[in-house]
Formats: structure tokens, sequence, C-alpha cells
């Protein structure tokens, strides 16, 4: 009978070691498509807010209608 499948097969080889250029490489390729998909979050959060799709929280209410937490006329 056959020998089942992935027993006495060679394993692939493992791969080489990264140097720490390419390491560097990687991690700013990365670094920078975290910042682009972030970048794009915010700005679709933004249009939303904008348009009445999403509720604000306090800080982002904060920075468009300031007027609402100015308490001076209770002082």
């Amino acid at each position: 009978m056959g020998e089942e499948e992935g027993i006495g097969k060679a394993l692939a080889p493992a791969q080489g070691r990264i140097t720490l250029l390419q390491y560097r490489d990687w991690k700013q390729r990365k670094d920078a498509e975290a910042a682009a998909v972030a970048a794009e979050r915010s700005r679709k959060r933004r249009e939303d807010i904008a348009a009445g799709r999403a509720r604000m929280n306090g800080r982002e209410l904060y920075e468009r209608e300031p007027w609402v937490f100015d308490d001076g006329e209770y002082a």
C-alpha cells in the first residue's frame, strides 16, 4: 500500500535569513501601507461626519463646534 500523503516526504527547505536591510525595507513598506490605510479611514470618517452619516465623538464635536463647550455665560 502507498504511503499516506505527507509522511515520508521531505519538507520544503527553510527560507534563508533576512538581512537588516531587507527587514528595514519590509518594515518601511509595511508602515507606509498602514499609514495609507489610516489616512483613508480618517478621510472617509470626516466625509461621513460632514454628510451626517456618522456620529461624532466628543473630540470631533469640540474640533468642529467648540462653541457647544463654551460655558462662559454660566460662570
